[in-house]
């Protein structure tokens, strides 16, 4: 177990004691992180969307219904292996005025109930070695700067404290480098 000055974290976060977030959705964000997302779904959150597709259809934008009424869940692009979702007029085909799979998992208790392992620990990630991380601005590389919750200026509130749900579901996840090399031989 990582341990801060003042909470014990389910995982090791190698920037836990400096890195901060604040989920501004509906308070200033509208989605930014959904813009372009295209999560890669494994064969399980595959199989549970289309098995609770009658409830999330009517939850898309009339675009988005027909991408994945034609399409499916999944396009035929891949990232790390997995089949990436499909993304319509720049958004994430789940994204209509927020993610419907977190609204759909709200409504039921557990808002990461449906949501792919990718978009429900964000924005942690885990590096090459295996080390989990709390995306920020200018660290380890990060790409999206245009992503205010991810700029360390923006607030004063701890990820650590703001991220019990995503941690909690990263510790469950297993990223060891060396099963990778197995996968890859």
């Amino acid at each position: 177990m990582a341990k801060t000055a003042s909470k014990k974290l389910p995982i090791t976060v190698v920037n836990a004691d400096t890195a901060t977030f604040d989920c501004t959705f509906g308070r200033g964000c509208e989605g930014l992180c959904c813009k372009n997302g295209r999560p890669g779904l494994q064969d399980g959150e595959q199989k549970l969307l289309q098995k609770n597709l009658k409830r999330i259809l009517p939850l898309l934008t009339p675009e988005a219904k027909a991408i994945v009424e034609k399409q499916g869940v999944v396009t035929k692009r891949y990232r790390n292996g997995l089949p990436m979702a499909a993304v319509t007029d720049g958004w994430c085909v789940f994204f209509n005025k927020g993610c419907v799979l977190h609204k759909l998992g709200a409504l039921e208790g557990d808002f990461l109930k449906y949501k792919p392992q990718q978009c429900a620990i964000f924005p942690l990630l885990w590096d090459d070695a295996g080390n989990w991380y709390v995306r920020q601005w200018n660290y380890k590389g990060e790409e999206w700067n245009d992503l205010f919750c991810l700029n360390p200026q923006e607030t004063k509130k701890k990820a650590v404290d703001s991220l019990e749900s995503e941690l909690n579901l990263a510790a469950t996840i297993n990223v060891s480098p060396e099963d990778d090399l197995k996968k890859a031989s």
